[in-house]
């Protein structure tokens, strides 16, 4: 059985406070970027930039970050793993940069993107936006702008539902 954690307002709601948050904590919009972690993580960053648009009539510009290969299990994964490609069409170079994600949980996926980022080039900073921190990190990262906190147990696991994906806005916490 699946339990709702976050309907549409809610999730609308909290994409709206981070967004406020980002812009406060970056002094408004001057080299910032968002960059949105495959899968989720990409719709997430774009509903952000229209937040801040909205308030800062700035537009800022959303990349797409494809980790695959920077995973540190990928060959528990697949053989052949699928590649669903990184799409950032501007210079890292001294960026500030907000990587965003649908949720943190050990903090290897936080790894990887940094590794790719750093691969491209050399921001100013990166921080880390995510809808949902459910806790037992494995590896010291701790996001800056969190949607909702969700403590659960490593037998439950957490569903962000975007309309992208899931034809609809929701986080359901289940049973793995």
């Amino acid at each position: 059985m699946l339990a709702v954690i976050m309907d549409e307002p809610a999730m609308r709601r909290a994409l709206t406070r981070i967004s406020h948050e980002i812009l406060e904590r970056n002094k408004g919009t001057e080299d910032l970027v968002l960059i949105g972690i495959q899968r989720r993580g990409v719709p997430l960053a774009r509903l952000i930039a229209e937040n801040i648009k909205k308030i800062e009539n700035q537009i800022v510009p959303v990349g797409v970050l494809d980790i695959t290969f920077y995973r540190d299990d990928l060959s528990l994964i697949s053989e052949h793993p699928v590649v669903k490609g990184t799409e950032i069409n501007f210079t890292l170079q001294n960026k500030k940069i907000v990587l965003v994600d649908d949720v943190i949980y050990t903090g290897r996926t936080v790894r990887a993107a940094i590794e790719a980022i750093f691969d491209m080039g050399r921001p100013q900073m990166i921080q880390l936006a995510v809808m949902v921190d459910r806790g037992h990190r494995e590896l010291p990262f701790r996001p800056d702008f969190v949607g909702k906190n969700v403590p659960t147990s490593r037998s439950e696991i957490i569903h962000v539902h975007v309309p992208e994906f899931d034809g609809e806005y929701k986080v359901l916490l289940g049973k793995a």
